[in-house]
C-alpha cells in the first residue's frame, strides 16, 4: 500500500474536527418497520486538517506535508487527540489496558486491539499503527520486556512473542497509537491575511484500511 510512515504534525492536528464514521443501510418497509444492515465491520475515522487563522509558518508546514504526500497518493499517520491511548487520555498507559486474547501454547502472534464498551455491547477496533516506544505487553500479572520476550511491528500493530503464551494465560497490552489516513482531496486553498498570518479552511482527511 502507498503509505509514508510519518506523522502529521501534532501541533497542527490539535483542535481538528473528526471522529468515527459508520455506514448503515436502512430500508423502510411498507408497514413502517425498518430493516438495518451494515457492510462495514469496522468504523472509519474522518477528520478536517484545515487551519483557522494561524501563522504563515504553520500554513507552510501544512502545505509542505501535503505536497510531500502528493495529495491523496500516500497515506500517513494522524494523532487523534480525542482517542490516542489504550486507556483514558488522563491516565498513563499500562500493560493491563486491553485484552488481546488467551494463550493456547501454539500461537505467537497477537493483533493490538482497543475495545469500546457501552452497556452489554462492545466493539473491538484493530490498532495497526502503535507509537514506537509506548507499547507495554503482559501475560497474566507479569509485564514482559520488549526485544527479549516479544517484538512489536509498528507498521501493522502485530505483537510477536519469542515463545507462545501458555494455554489459558491472558495476553494484554497498553499503548499509544496513530490512525492511518490520507488526504481526501487533491487540492488545498490557502488564504493569506497578512505577512504574519494565513488560513487553510478545509482539508479533509480520511482513514485508510491496513
Amino acid at each position: 500500500m502507498n503509505f509514508h510512515d510519518v506523522r502529521f504534525p501534532p501541533s497542527l492536528s490539535f483542535g481538528a474536527l473528526g471522529g468515527p464514521q459508520r455506514r448503515t443501510d436502512v430500508v423502510t418497509l411498507a408497514n413502517g418497520f425498518e430493516e438495518r444492515n451494515t457492510p462495514w465491520a469496522h468504523s472509519r475515522r474522518v477528520y478536517d486538517a484545515g487551519l483557522g487563522m494561524r501563522s504563515i509558518d504553520d500554513v507552510q508546514a501544512l502545505t509542505a506535508f501535503f505536497e510531500a504526500r502528493y495529495g491523496q497518493m500516500y497515506g500517513f499517520r494522524w494523532k487523534d487527540w480525542a482517542d490516542f491511548k489504550s486507556c483514558r487520555s488522563s491516565e498513563g498507559v499500562a500493560f493491563e489496558d486491553q485484552m488481546l486474547g488467551v494463550g493456547d501454547g501454539l500461537r505467537n502472534d497477537y493483533q493490538l486491539v482497543k475495545t469500546y464498551r457501552s452497556g452489554g455491547h462492545s466493539y473491538a477496533r484493530p490498532v495497526t499503527k502503535p507509537v514506537k516506544g509506548t507499547v507495554r505487553v503482559g501475560i497474566a500479572q507479569d509485564e514482559l520486556q520488549e526485544g527479549v520476550d516479544y517484538e512489536v511491528d509498528t507498521s501493522t500493530g502485530m505483537i510477536r512473542f519469542a515463545h507462545a503464551p501458555d494455554p489459558d494465560m491472558p495476553v494484554s497490552a497498553g499503548y499509544e497509537f496513530d490512525v492511518p489516513v490520507r488526504f481526501d482531496t487533491d487540492r488545498i486553498l490557502v488564504s493569506v491575511a497578512s505577512f504574519q498570518a494565513g488560513q487553510v479552511p478545509n482539508v479533509p482527511v480520511i482513514e485508510v484500511r491496513i
